[in-house]
């Protein structure tokens, strides 16, 4: 091994300790991925973590100025190759390898950036924090998961797009309480938080409904090294969302929704059987 395999290596490790200390779903998911897929997820989960940080976490900090330099250093690593920050040092790794566009990073960071400077949001402003924050994270794995195949990433792009919604609204119901209590984040457009209610809460839990139908017909078109790893995301999620649907909507405004994780390894295990047997 070179000092600089040594160095790439050392870097991916960071990224891989980053999704596991913040995610044991995704985690779980990752595993489930062919060996050579599981590091470039592991980058870019890491990439866009360490975003997410910077707008949920540093409130002591000038959070526009840290987000600035984040993104001067990121589309830095990517051009010349090389960064001394490891999470960035592995996310320019893969955007490199699978030729990620810059345009689904820039739009990321957008979304970040609507995170520091706006509270609410109307239909128009919604739609664009979607798509930054969730929709083009999906872009980018799919860009791993296709591996080059131009072909199939445009045929799976839109539904990718649409799972990638479905995994962000139920963030947001199971989070209603840290980011509207808690940083006075309204995501939803024309739903009144100080009055949400279960009428409310169904207008949401049937748009996600609908983006989870599309969604899944891209799971079940993926490549098999991908496919496995991508439909436990999606059980897992599918199993909060019923756990959301059967829960009032002031309980749900006032606790985070949570799966145990001894369900979670149950999901794994259901998942697996279904997909030896190829019924995904």
């Amino acid at each position: 091994m070179t000092p600089q395999e040594l160095f790439d290596k050392n870097a991916i490790k960071c990224s891989r300790l980053t999704t596991k200390a913040y995610s044991t779903s995704f985690s779980l998911g990752i595993l489930c991925l062919h060996k050579g897929l599981r590091d470039p997820i592991y980058a870019i989960y890491g990439f866009v973590r360490f975003a997410d940080e910077i707008v949920d976490t540093f409130h002591p900090y000038n959070k526009k100025s840290l987000l600035d330099r984040f993104r001067t250093e990121t589309y830095q690593a990517i051009d010349e190759k090389i960064s001394l920050n490891p999470i960035l040092q592995s996310f320019q790794l893969t955007v490199n390898q699978f030729q990620i566009d810059h345009e689904l990073i820039e739009q990321f960071l957008h979304s970040m950036e609507m995170d520091i400077n706006g509270k609410n949001h109307n239909q128009k402003s919604f739609e664009e924090y979607i798509l930054g924050s969730a929709e083009v994270v999906g872009l980018m794995c799919l860009k791993v998961f296709c591996n080059g195949d131009a072909t199939s990433y445009n045929k799976l792009k839109p539904m990718a797009m649409r799972l990638g919604s479905a995994f962000q609204k139920i963030n947001f119901l199971r989070d209603l309480n840290a980011d509207y209590i808690g940083m006075g984040r309204s995501y939803f457009p024309e739903v009144d938080l100080d009055n949400f209610n279960d009428n409310s809460k169904k207008q949401i839990e049937d748009s996600i409904a609908a983006d989870f139908n599309e969604g899944y017909k891209g799971i079940q078109q993926l490549p098999r090294s991908s496919k496995l790893g991508v439909h436990v995301a999606y059980l897992y999620y599918m199993a909060l969302f019923n756990k959301i649907k059967n829960t009032p909507s002031e309980y749900v405004l006032e606790n985070r929704i949570r799966i145990p994780n001894r369900y979670k390894f149950s999901i794994l295990f259901y998942s697996y059987l279904k997909h030896q047997f190829n019924l995904i």
